[in-house]
């Protein structure tokens, strides 16, 4: 009999991952969206082609129209369905839109977090809940520490920092941005889940998620929005620190695998950085050298002086603790080919969606 699992978010950059790679492995996916992604962004950010998508080749996967802002609704479906294991991407992802909608930021990242937690403590306690969480969490507190300002990049100073953000880093006395903090509070609200119920939990602190099924905007999707103005010939703006911020890249492909090694070993109450650590960090400007090497096509932008409130001047995520965890699990897809994916995208849809 095949296993169920429910993914909020479901026509997400890494929800529909995640439907894909388990209905391809034999799972009855349930996947929850009502495309709010539209109502952030506006039609750039509209999902519903996605939704077409995973209709189209996902054979054991079904639809659910539902806001996980809608308590009792997403309580009596999580009693109906009983998941075997709850993967969790629903969110609003912006943190320059946090600002203009604090209210629908708070209630969908955090109020929507804590509804998904208490209907699944409700009807399986058992089942591993994996939560998408952020490195905005983290807040600027990676901003205080010691730079290098290399010819086109940043980076740390400290040798200590050299792998990366580990885990333990501070999240106090930062500043967050609205969305960050809305999001440290899904985050510890997951790990009390876990330890106080002891549920089989973990917080997913995502560097930059990417891959070609994301419906990128300019506020949010780093290298999708980024490869798709080179493509199609659009200003990309570049915002303050000499377009030098850095950030570490994982493909929607390998965040899909890690939940699923992680289902098949859950732990309790578990906070992992989930990024693609130096081998895959690039900065906004090393980022145009490379889309512009792929496609053939010089880019257009405009530097802009300012930078945007809470942004990280250098991120990379230490992963050897996920994988001293999980040592089945790697990175397999370096920036290269999450670049080569993105580009293949965009160039086949042309100036269409």
């Amino acid at each position: 009999m095949a296993k169920n699992l429910l993914v909020t978010g479901a026509n997400g950059l890494i929800g529909s991952e995640v439907v894909q790679y388990f209905s391809h492995c034999g799972w009855q996916v349930y996947g929850i969206d009502n495309n709010m992604r539209a109502d952030f962004f506006g039609p750039k950010g509209d999902t519903s082609w996605v939704r077409n998508v995973l209709k189209e080749t996902c054979e054991h996967y079904t639809q659910i129209d539902m806001d996980i802002r809608e308590r009792q609704g997403l309580l009596k479906l999580l009693k109906e369905l009983r998941p075997d294991a709850v993967i969790h991407c629903a969110a609003q992802p912006s943190h320059d839109l946090a600002a203009q909608r604090p209210l629908d930021d708070f209630d969908v990242n955090a109020v929507g977090t804590l509804n998904l937690l208490e209907g699944v403590r409700q009807c399986r306690l058992d089942a591993p809940f994996i939560h998408l969480s952020t490195n905005k969490v983290y807040g600027d507190g990676p901003n205080r520490l010691n730079l290098l300002e290399l010819e086109t990049r940043w980076d740390y100073a400290d040798a200590e920092y050299f792998p990366g953000i580990k885990e333990d880093f501070s999240i106090d006395q930062t500043k967050h941005s609205i969305f960050g903090a809305s999001k440290v509070a899904a985050d510890i609200m997951v790990q009390e889940y876990g330890r106080y119920f002891d549920m089989p939990t973990c917080c997913l602190r995502g560097g930059c998620l990417t891959g070609p099924m994301h419906a990128c905007v300019e506020l949010h999707g780093f290298l999708g929005y980024l490869i798709k103005c080179n493509v199609q010939k659009i200003k990309y703006n570049i915002f303050g620190y000499k377009g030098k911020q850095v950030r570490d890249n994982i493909h929607s492909f390998d965040v899909a695998r890690f939940c699923d090694e992680f289902i098949k070993n859950p732990r309790s109450a578990e906070v992992y950085n989930l990024g693609g650590g130096r081998n895959n960090s690039i900065s906004i400007r090393e980022a145009i050298r490379l889309a512009e090497a792929i496609s053939g096509i010089p880019m257009s932008y405009e530097y802009l002086d300012k930078n945007r409130d809470g942004d990280h001047i250098c991120y990379i995520s230490d992963i050897s603790k996920i994988k001293k965890h999980y040592p089945n699990w790697e990175i397999t897809k370096d920036l290269n080919a999450i670049f080569e994916e993105i580009y293949l995208r965009w160039s086949e849809i042309g100036n269409g969606h």
